[in-house]
């Protein structure tokens, strides 16, 4: 089950209190559900939400930060590590500080880069003017001589090529996605809630309207999203929703 929370982003220009204040409707959804775990899918969440959200529900709940950052930490090989993700998780420090508790030596490098993240969405991944916006922002992180590059927010995955042949082939990316992936897997299987074999459904739910979430959602999925439920979220007094198929 994934819900977005299209009304209301973007979360990386947002206040602590909001984030929170957000992230807790979310997970009362996604409770109200009884679902087995839960992984916060957004950087700017896990930094400011986790703690708090761990304390509240007693299921397994993952953030992207620890796995992305720990993975960082085993792939480094001269122990210059450089993150980037929006304003509000840069600012947290949550990455810096996942990386030293790993390995205090590492010597680590952040820049935040608003602007990846309306380029994802519009598309604009490969082209003169993203380059021109990669050049931009990771200059001083390549001129740093980081071997290691954390992708601290969701949406840059989607400009990784661009990212790549900038930053040279000596320079290994981390999608924090991928690793959180791994992080859930062996998760469940230690509790024992892990599926045994097949595949299981997606069901989506978005907080604003579909249309714009489908053609979206593609891209990150890898698959095509076909349809979205609408719903409203009011904390811990309920929800409410309608079914929108594209």
């Amino acid at each position: 089950m994934y819900l977005g929370d299209t009304a209301r982003v973007p979360y990386g220009t947002k206040s602590a209190e909001t984030i929170n204040a957000y992230a807790l409707e979310t997970a009362e959804f996604f409770a109200a559900r009884g679902v087995k775990a839960m992984v916060i899918a957004c950087n700017t969440a896990s930094a400011m939400a986790l703690p708090m959200l761990r304390e509240r529900f007693s299921m397994p709940i993952l953030g992207v930060v620890e796995p992305g950052a720990a993975a960082a930490a085993k792939q480094t090989v001269n122990g210059r590590v450089g993150v980037i993700g929006t304003e509000a998780t840069m600012a947290s420090g949550a990455y810096p500080q996942a990386l030293l508790s790993v390995n205090p030596e590492i010597e680590i490098f952040t820049r935040a880069c608003p602007l990846f993240v309306p380029l994802a969405e519009e598309g604009w991944v490969d082209n003169d003017v993203s380059r021109r916006v990669v050049a931009r922002y990771l200059s001083s992180l390549k001129a740093s001589g980081v071997d290691t590059l954390v992708l601290g927010c969701t949406h840059y995955p989607l400009l990784g090529e661009a990212i790549g042949r900038y930053l040279g082939e000596n320079v290994d990316i981390i999608d924090s996605a991928a690793a959180t992936a791994r992080a859930l897997r062996t998760a469940l299987r230690r509790d024992g809630l892990l599926k045994p074999r097949g595949r299981g459904e997606a069901s989506f739910f978005v907080t604003d309207v579909p249309d714009r979430f489908m053609r979206l959602g593609t891209r990150f999925y890898g698959e095509s999203v076909s349809s979205a439920v609408r719903v409203v979220l009011r904390g811990a007094e309920g929800f409410a929703g309608n079914n929108v198929a594209g």
